[in-house]
């Protein structure tokens, strides 16, 4: 079962806050993001330091998630990569996180389902969310099914397209195909004046949202807030 275990809301639609500092993450919960996607520095993000993860979870009381990633030229990793991954992940259970984020792929991009399986299991108990490289997969239904047999919980999406708007109708598809096995968790582009439509066209009951400008977060959790209850 892959049913959100984080902090109850009286939304329906749980939102995700992508932040890269104290400052930044601290903002997001008090516009009302229910989790915490906690980056290092990078395009795309990298591993967030020891010490970000360590300030983050005593400023704020939801569930981190954090990046696992140790560099930003890409999401295929040789050995030593993934032993710096494995460790990262050690150290992000010492530090009471919640959940990781990783995404490795092969040459060809497809998920290399074998280091998934070394990431997933050096991180239990924590919750794994695979990220955005699972739109560069070249089959989004066999990868969402990769991810369902290695014991993922979460795949961030926007759909295979640039943005989830764009990318509605096969985030509904994967929807329907994960059940209630794997959340599908919305992200790239949403903002205050299309997250309404996007929950409304997908059915999908969590989005991300980037809160490098806290605002974001605030417009989409107010627009949430005002969509008529089912």
């Amino acid at each position: 079962m892959a049913q959100s275990t984080d902090r109850p809301s009286s939304r329906p639609v749980l939102v995700e806050a992508c932040c890269d500092s104290v400052p930044t993450a601290m903002s997001a919960v008090e516009y009302g993001a229910d989790r915490i996607e906690l980056c290092g520095p990078g395009d795309g993000g990298t591993t967030p330091s020891a010490g970000l993860m360590t300030r983050c979870r005593d400023a704020v009381q939801v569930p981190i998630h954090v990046m696992i990633r140790p560099h930003t030229h890409g999401f295929v990793y040789d050995h030593e990569d993934l032993t710096v991954m494995v460790r990262d992940i050690e150290v992000a259970r010492a530090l009471g996180m919640e959940g990781v984020v990783l995404g490795p792929l092969q040459v060809d991009h497809r998920i290399h389902r074998e280091q998934l399986r070394q990431l997933v299991e050096a991180a239990g108990p924590m919750r794994v969310a695979f990220h955005r490289a699972f739109d560069r997969t070249p089959d989004p239904i066999a990868a969402l099914h990769e991810l369902i047999d290695a014991n993922v919980q979460l795949v961030l999406t926007a759909g295979h397209a640039p943005t989830a708007l764009e990318g509605a109708a096969m985030l509904r598809t994967l929807r329907a195909h994960a059940g209630d096995r794997l959340v599908i968790l919305a992200g790239g582009g949403v903002r205050g004046d299309n997250v309404t439509s996007l929950v409304e066209r997908t059915g999908l009951s969590e989005v991300h949202a980037r809160s490098t400008d806290p605002t974001i977060v605030r417009d989409v959790v107010l627009a949430l807030e005002k969509r008529p209850r089912e």
